[in-house]
């Protein structure tokens, strides 16, 4: 695969502002990034005004990087059973939506919300809110609703669960819905990606469908299989190991979705990163080349 077709990179820093993420993304060669518009553990909403989503676009013409995608507050959650905090989070949601466009990123990963009180209340909850919010920011991002873990009340564990939110969304609505698969969440909600893999992919098709399937966070896990533990680790180090990322990167089902470095940073906030980029690519050399 050439630079121009690879979609693979890291969630980087905006430090200093959103301009500085682009730049950074071509310190560690990748072709896609990840970042963030705000700071994400805050309710503060910054407005991104002409100069700024100029300086964004310029840094990222003049850079390898092709593809982006932007994560939502951590703060947010759209399922909440608390009318303050639902609309609180909905306003956050909808600024989200409106940066993305004012930057022209194209797609939103997002956390399902946490249902808290009862189960399918939240799930209705939750696609009501995105409904809301799609119908402020018409022009804005497709949303990619993330696989969780699932710890606690957290929805998203089960593809069902995604699969019912975007479904209680309107059908005029449902086409801005997307996924993202995380595999460490996936690995430790219980689908077996080490010993499974193609069963997984099989059933995340049946549900979901695979065409919906439009940003894949690359981690390993901390913690043991269906653990329904968050914790990230470097690629190959974890309790998945290497042969997931493997088959990842040589199946040609995800060539042309985004792939993206969630595992953590070193000190410098490149090494790590350049050493499983690189790890990666060495597995995407591996792919058998088509006659």
């Amino acid at each position: 695969m050439t630079a121009a077709e690879e979609r693979l990179g890291a969630h980087v820093s905006i430090s200093g502002g959103v301009h500085t993420a682009p730049p950074r993304g071509a310190l560690i060669g990748a072709t896609a990034i990840q970042l963030f518009t705000k700071t994400p553990n805050q309710w503060r909403e910054p407005t991104i005004d002409d100069a700024a989503a100029e300086a964004f676009k310029a840094a990222a013409a003049s850079s390898g990087v092709r593809y982006y995608v932007v994560h939502d507050s951590y703060l947010i959650n759209l399922a909440s059973p608390d009318d303050a905090l639902r609309a609180k989070s909905m306003d956050s949601f909808a600024a989200e939506l409106r940066r993305c466009a004012k930057l022209g990123i194209t797609h939103l990963v997002s956390h399902p919300g946490n249902f808290i009180d009862e189960h399918d209340a939240g799930i209705r909850r939750n696609a009501a809110s995105i409904a809301e919010c799609l119908d402020r920011v018409p022009d804005g991002p497709m949303i990619c609703l993330e696989t969780t873990a699932g710890s606690g009340t957290v929805l998203g564990r089960t593809f069902e669960e995604l699969a019912a939110i975007r479904n209680d969304i309107p059908a005029s609505a449902r086409t801005r819905i997307g996924f993202c698969a995380d595999t460490c969440h996936l690995f430790s909600a219980g689908y077996d990606l080490v010993n499974d893999f193609d069963g997984v992919w099989q059933q995340f098709d049946a549900v979901l469908g695979l065409e919906h399937l439009r940003v894949l966070h690359l981690n390993d896990s901390k913690h043991p299989f269906a653990s329904r533990k968050d914790r990230h680790e470097l690629i190959g180090e974890g309790t998945l190991g290497p042969a997931p990322f493997r088959a990842l990167m040589t199946d040609p089902r995800f060539a042309d979705v985004p792939k993206l470095l969630e595992t953590p940073k070193s000190d410098d906030e490149t090494t790590n990163d350049l050493r499983m980029l690189a790890l990666l690519r060495g597995f995407a050399a591996e792919r058998a080349p088509t006659s």
